[in-house]
């Protein structure tokens, strides 16, 4: 059976392609998530995307996916900064995350500089636009099958 990968979106990325295009760029969701299911199939990966702009319903993805997925990738935006709740998930699920973010959020406001979801993660990717799905779903790959 193929590994299976949930790709979560935090708050405001439904908005990706439309949202401030000059840091976000022109991508919208769908695009990266095409992309990144896309690679997910070259490599013999099934991703499932899923966003939403409430943390409960994120908080309740990630719950469910104990058992279902064998691992997480996500892109937290704004909740990376103030869930903590969010990270007791994604720890408490004891899937290995990789978390992504389109700018690289560590060359932004001081606000943005710190990641709950980061002390948790196998690996994080900020600043390569779309593409940092691609490359998540990618280094997540290599983690789960060892190759």
């Amino acid at each position: 059976m193929a590994p299976r990968i949930l790709l979560l979106d935090g708050p405001n990325l439904n908005l990706l392609g439309t949202r401030e295009p000059r840091l976000y760029g022109s991508d919208t969701l769908a695009d990266v998530v095409a992309r990144a299911t896309a690679v997910g199939a070259e490599l013999g990966v099934e991703v499932e995307a899923r966003q939403s702009n409430h943390e409960g319903v994120l908080i309740d993805a990630i719950h469910a996916a104990r058992g279902v997925f064998d691992g997480i990738v996500i892109n937290p935006g704004g909740l990376a900064h103030t869930s903590i709740v969010l990270r007791d998930a994604l720890a408490g699920v004891q899937l290995p995350v990789g978390e992504v973010h389109v700018t690289n959020i560590h060359a932004r406001e001081e606000f943005r500089h710190h990641s709950y979801v980061s002390a948790v993660a196998a690996f994080v990717i900020a600043g390569a636009g779309g593409q940092g799905y691609e490359l998540a779903v990618r280094r997540l790959a290599v983690i789960l099958t060892g190759s």
